[in-house]
C-alpha cells in the first residue's frame, strides 16, 4: 500500500491559506427541496441508489428548533420530494454507507440531558435493512458522540471511526479502529478505540462524515474540521484525508472546499454564516467529485470539486 506521510498539525488558519493556492471548487447549485412545509433541509447525504431509486437523506427542522426528522427525498422535476411511504427518522444529520450486502444508516438522537436542567444529550444511533423500507435499529453509540462512523473495509472486516469529546478528545478527535463483524461492536470498542493523534488542536475539533475505500485499500475521508473566531461565531470547512487500515497512517488534513465557494444563502443563526457541514462525494470519472454540504444549518447545495483521492490512488 501507499505509505502516507503526516506532517505537523494544522490549524484551521493555516489550512485556509493552502486552499487558497489551490484549485478552486466550481459549479454550486442550490438543491430545491419540497413537501416539508416551511422548514429547512440541510446537512444531506449524497445520493445513493435504493430499489432502484436515487435518494437523499436530509435534515428536515424548523428555523428555531434543534429537533429535527430525517426524510428521504426522490427527485421530481429537478425538486427533491419525500419519498411516498418512506419512514421519518427521529435524527439529526443522516449518513449511509453499504455493509455486507446491507443498506447502514445512521444520525445524531437528541434526548433530554440527564443531570444538565435544560439541556440536551446526543448519541450516533445506527440502522441496518436490505433497504430504506426495512431499516432497523441495531446499535446506539455512546452518549454525548457524534459523528461515529463506519466502513467495510477491503477485506471484509469493518473499520470503525469514533469522535470523543470531552476528557478523551476534548472539543471533538478522530480516532479508528477495526472489528471482523458487526456483532462485535460495543460501546466499550467505541470508547476505547485510540485516537489519530496530530489531527486538532485542542481548540479546534473536527469528524468523519463519510468514508470512501480506495481502489487500494485505502480509506478516503471525507470531514470536517472548525473553529471559533474571537466574536464566538463558527467556521466549519469540508476537509479530506486517507487512512491506511493497516497500518494505521495517515496523510495531512486538506481542505476541499469553503464557504464562499458556494452560492449565498440563508443562515439558522447569524453565528453559522460561516458553516459547511460534508454530506457525501460522489466521485466521477474525469477526476472531479460532486460534494453535497449543508450551508450554514439552513440548506443544502452540491458543488464541483477535484477529486481529493485520486492522488493517493496512483
Amino acid at each position: 500500500m501507499k505509505r502516507l506521510i503526516k506532517n505537523a498539525v494544522k490549524t484551521c488558519s493555516v489550512l485556509v491559506e493552502e486552499y487558497e493556492q489551490k484549485e478552486q471548487a466550481f459549479r454550486p447549485e442550490k438543491l430545491v427541496f419540497k413537501g416539508v412545509g416551511e422548514k429547512d433541509v440541510y446537512n444531506i447525504t449524497a445520493p445513493f441508489e435504493d430499489e432502484g431509486e436515487l435518494v437523499i437523506a436530509g435534515r428536515v427542522e424548523p428555523r428555531d428548533s434543534e429537533h429535527s426528522q430525517v426524510y428521504f427525498f426522490v427527485n421530481r422535476n429537478d425538486e427533491w420530494v419525500p419519498r411516498e411511504a418512506a419512514p421519518v427518522l427521529q435524527l439529526q444529520d443522516p449518513f449511509f454507507t453499504k455493509i455486507r450486502g446491507n443498506l447502514i444508516l445512521g444520525g445524531v438522537e437528541i434526548f433530554r440531558h440527564p443531570t444538565l436542567e435544560n439541556a440536551l444529550g446526543w448519541r450516533t444511533v445506527f440502522y441496518r435493512g436490505t433497504n430504506i423500507a426495512n431499516l432497523k435499529e441495531f446499535f446506539k453509540g455512546p452518549d454525548g458522540m457524534k459523528d461515529l462512523r463506519l466502513v467495510e473495509l477491503q477485506d471484509g472486516s469493518i473499520g470503525i471511526f469514533t469522535r470523543p469529546q470531552g476528557e478523551k478528545g476534548g472539543r471533538g478527535k478522530i480516532g479508528f479502529t477495526r472489528i471482523s463483524t458487526l456483532e462485535e461492536l460495543t460501546i466499550d470498542v467505541v470508547n476505547g478505540t485510540p485516537l489519530l493523534e496530530g489531527q486538532f488542536i485542542d481548540e479546534e475539533w473536527g469528524g468523519a462524515n463519510e468514508l470512501h475505500i480506495l481502489s487500494n485499500g485505502l480509506v478516503g475521508v471525507l470531514g470536517h474540521i472548525a473553529c471559533f473566531d474571537e466574536e464566538g461565531n463558527r467556521h466549519y470547512y469540508p476537509m479530506t484525508f486517507v487512512l491506511n487500515p493497516e497500518t494505521g497512517e495517515y496523510s495531512d488534513i486538506q481542505l476541499i472546499a469553503m464557504r464562499r465557494n458556494f452560492l449565498e444563502g440563508e443562515a439558522k443563526r447569524s453565528d453559522l454564516e460561516d458553516v459547511v457541514f460534508s454530506g457525501g462525494l460522489v466521485r466521477q470519472e474525469d477526476g472531479t467529485a460532486d460534494l453535497y454540504a449543508g450551508i450554514s444549518d439552513a440548506e443544502a447545495q452540491k458543488i464541483t470539486i477535484q477529486d481529493p483521492f485520486i492522488q493517493f490512488e496512483k
